[in-house]
């Protein structure tokens, strides 16, 4: 029978390495690189200066490009577009007038962002300059950068040279493109990498919290649970800090507000995972490692942007916590925490719900119940038995193995015990 047990545990052993690991890998790899591989602007919301002919133009090439890749927003001027990239409501706008594109952008929002909008920019330019120069005038009121000239002799040979003319023997205009980035990244990270790489070391360390402190096999208290996740969850977000800006200079921005962010990213996850672990065992750590590691972070978006991703993986990304603390911490660090009161709803609501499940799960494991579920925990003590008090009438005589050991033969044992 053991031989027969022990061959059966060898075969399921086996299945799990043949079968189960190589799927969990597989699936690991697709929620990675599926969304990665499809990435492309949908919806993505982007401004676009003045309602002229010239912005026509633009908002039309836009869509023929790339058609339900861009949520349009109209401003009146630059100062409007450039107020709306800095609270978050764009990631850039296109400022087109008549012989110039003017690409507003921010890659502290987004880098991938960025040169998607400058690519855009340069295919606009290259749209106006096929439209006749009719076409492209700006109108009444409407006023426009000059080209830099070294000389006003120069300036003036070179406004008196013909307009290209096309096949037909239209005139079109020679039109430049000008990219501003209005909300930069850090001059220590100028790509976003320290940024974007941060975000999966700081899941599993919230993961990591909430293991030793629901799975350390210590009875404590719910509320001393409680307090170890809160301090914890703090500290790690501070030396997580210390080491983004004190040492790569990533996070240059509102320091107690971003310390803040850290901390929250990590409550919410650590908490949920806590939360999970007291609910239905330790079996709760592989669920929410593969719900925060497998879906959360390549869901986040927080390497591209979540309107780069497929709609559906975007939604969910923001709706878990490393999503909505990757964007908190870009409001935080860079954008004077404008944009961040969704983000901080989800994480506070995920960090609730963690913490009300580890703080009800220890309380309902450590209470027995005496008649009925209602009835009040009766704690059991165990009392030893006074020689007068035991029960000799009614006793047994055994064999005990001390006075076999000894030698002494026999000694009472109580039967009622």
């Amino acid at each position: 029978m053991q031989n027969r047990s022990a061959g059966l545990r060898s075969w399921r052993r086996t299945a799990i390495v043949v079968v189960a690991l190589p799927l969990v890998i597989a699936l690991a790899v697709l929620a990675y690189a599926w969304p990665a591989s499809r990435i492309a602007p949908r919806d993505l919301p982007v401004g676009v200066v003045g309602a002229n002919p010239a912005g026509q133009h633009a908002i039309e090439g836009l869509e023929r490009s790339k058609p339900g890749g861009f949520d349009f927003h109209l401003y009146s001027g630059e100062a409007a577009a450039r107020s709306a990239i800095k609270n978050r409501e764009v990631y850039g706008a296109f400022v087109v007038t008549a012989g110039r594109v003017t690409v507003l952008e921010a890659t502290a929002a987004s880098t991938p962002v960025a040169q998607l909008l400058t690519t855009a920019g340069q295919q606009l330019a290259a749209h106006a300059g096929k439209l006749p120069v009719a076409d492209t005038t700006p109108s009444a009121g409407t006023s426009h950068r000059p080209a830099t000239a070294k000389g006003a002799g120069k300036a003036a040979a070179t406004s008196r040279k013909p307009a290209p003319v096309t096949s037909v023997g239209k005139a079109v205009a020679k039109v430049s493109v000008d990219t501003v980035d209005v909300v930069p990244t850090s001059a220590d990270d100028p790509r976003g990498v320290v940024f974007s790489s941060a975000l999966l070391p700081l899941t599993i360390c919230s993961i990591l919290i909430a293991a030793l402190v629901a799975l350390s096999g210590v009875p404590t208290p719910g509320w001393r649970r409680l307090i170890d996740l809160v301090v914890g969850c703090a500290v790690a977000g501070f030396a997580a800090y210390l080491v983004a800006q004190g040492v790569l200079g990533a996070l240059p921005d509102q320091p107690v507000a971003t310390w803040a962010a850290l901390s929250l990213t990590l409550l919410a996850i650590s908490a949920t995972t806590a939360g999970v672990i007291t609910l239905i065992g330790p079996s709760g750590l592989g669920l929410s490692a593969a719900l925060m590691v497998f879906l959360g972070n390549p869901f986040s978006g927080i390497t591209s942007a979540p309107e780069l991703l497929p709609k559906a993986v975007g939604d969910i990304g923001q709706w878990l916590p490393p999503g909505a603390g990757a964007n908190l911490l870009r409001s935080t660090a860079y954008f004077g925490g404008n944009g961040a009161e969704g983000h901080v709803a989800v994480l506070v609501l995920w960090s609730v719900l963690g913490l009300a499940a580890v703080a009800l799960g220890r309380r309902r494991t450590a209470t027995v119940p005496n008649g009925g579920p209602d009835s009040p925990a009766v704690a059991v003590t165990a009392v030893p038995l006074s020689p007068e008090s035991r029960p000799h009438s009614h006793a047994a005589t055994r064999t005990s193995p001390e006075s076999v050991a000894h030698g002494t033969g026999t000694a009472p044992w109580t039967s009622g015990s």
